[in-house]
């Protein structure tokens, strides 16, 4: 999987999905998933692909900064800011972690204050112009999706002030446990006609 995917053609004329990818394992499960939700798309939309591993973001330090300027004192989280601006789609595409976010990947969310301080402390309201839309693919080592709904309940919070709306979620459980057929097929499926459905709007 390509950590910067972008489709070929005139892409100012394609929805842009942007792809926050939690997982340090570029062929497990979680990038399984997210190739089958991928690949319907073709050469229909941009992809731009947010590895959290490769990225390496700094975590916040709650220095204050975005309470008093819109923005953020560290200049690593910009290229991503641009990109969620630029954004129709977002997709999380996640391991659960004990309940939450894999660290990187919870570096990038906790970063995202700088929004929650633009409409809160600022007064900008949106942060973010673009609507958007969000989806969320979870795989969990355990047989229960406690640890995905803990997952979007964050997002849902985050997503509140960024103009984005979670409408979508898939999670495949039990990876620690199965032999992989059975509960792959039913996300599969689910990934690829979720696509489907998408793709169709565009």
């Amino acid at each position: 999987m390509s950590a910067d995917t972008v489709t070929e053609g005139r892409l100012s004329e394609k929805k842009k999905i942007l792809v926050f990818f939690g997982s340090p394992h570029r062929d497990g499960f979680t990038a399984k998933l997210l190739r089958e939700f991928l690949e319907p798309f073709g050469t229909s939309a941009e992809i731009r692909l947010i590895d959290s591993y490769a990225e390496r973001i700094a975590p916040c330090t709650d220095c204050g900064f975005c309470n008093r300027t819109e923005g953020c004192s560290d200049g690593d989280f910009d290229e991503i800011d641009e990109q969620i601006r630029r954004a129709d789609f977002i997709v999380v595409a996640t391991p659960v972690y004990i309940l939450s976010f894999p660290a990187p990947l919870k570096a990038v969310f906790d970063r995202m204050q700088r929004y929650f301080s633009a409409r809160f402390s600022i007064g900008v309201n949106p942060p973010i112009a673009k609507r958007k839309t969000a989806i969320l693919l979870a795989t969990c080592g355990s047989r229960s999706a406690e640890g995905a709904k803990i997952i979007s309940r964050q997002l849902r919070m985050v997503f509140s002030v960024m103009n984005t709306a979670l409408k979508h979620e898939i999670v495949w459980t039990g990876t620690d446990f199965q032999n992989g057929a059975a509960e792959f097929e039913r996300v599969r499926l689910q990934a690829r006609n979720l696509a489907l459905a998408i793709k169709s709007e565009l």
